[in-house]
C-alpha cells in the first residue's frame, strides 16, 4: 500500500479543510452540534485487525482500536459522525499535547485527513502499550 502524501494542516495537526461531504448517520442528530457521549461510546469490531472493542468505562469514548491503534474517518468535527469518507486511519505517530497528554496522530488512507486522538487509558481495555511503544519508536 502506497503512502499518503501530507495535505495542508494546522499547527495542531488537524486539517484546515475537510475533503469529505457529510453523510446521514442514525446516531447523528441534525439539530444538535454533536451526538451524545453515550451514542459515541459504542463497542465495535476493528476494520483493520478484527479485534472486538468494548466501550470505554472511564467516561470518554472510543475513536480507535486499542489493539492495532487504527481509527476510522467518521467525523467532520469531533463527535459528529458526519464524514462520508469512512476510510481507515493509519496511526502515524505519538505526540504529547499539554493537557491532553499523549495523542495518536492518525491519517486517513482514503483521503489524507489528519486528526489526533487521545491515548485510551481505560482500565477495562486500554490501548496496547507495546503498540504505543512501537509507534513511538517509528515501527507503527
Amino acid at each position: 500500500m502506497g503512502a499518503v502524501e501530507p495535505g495542508p494542516s494546522r499547527p495542531n495537526g488537524e486539517n484546515e479543510t475537510e475533503p469529505c461531504a457529510p453523510v446521514e448517520d442514525h446516531f447523528f442528530d441534525p439539530e444538535a452540534e454533536t451526538i451524545g457521549r453515550a451514542a459515541q461510546n459504542q463497542g465495535f469490531t476493528c476494520d483493520n485487525c478484527g479485534a472486538v472493542v468494548v466501550p470505554l468505562s472511564n467516561g470518554s469514548y472510543r475513536n480507535h482500536c486499542p489493539t492495532c491503534l487504527w481509527s476510522k474517518h467518521v467525523d467532520l468535527e469531533p463527535g459528529d459522525r458526519a464524514a462520508a469518507c469512512r476510510g481507515l486511519m493509519r496511526p502515524q505517530r505519538i505526540e504529547h499535547r499539554g493537557r491532553k497528554g499523549l495523542v495518536i496522530v492518525h491519517r486517513c488512507v482514503a483521503c489524507g485527513f489528519v486528526r489526533p486522538n487521545r491515548v485510551a487509558d481505560d482500565p477495562g481495555q486500554g490501548d496496547d502499550i507495546d503498540a504505543i511503544i512501537a509507534l513511538m519508536l517509528g515501527g507503527g
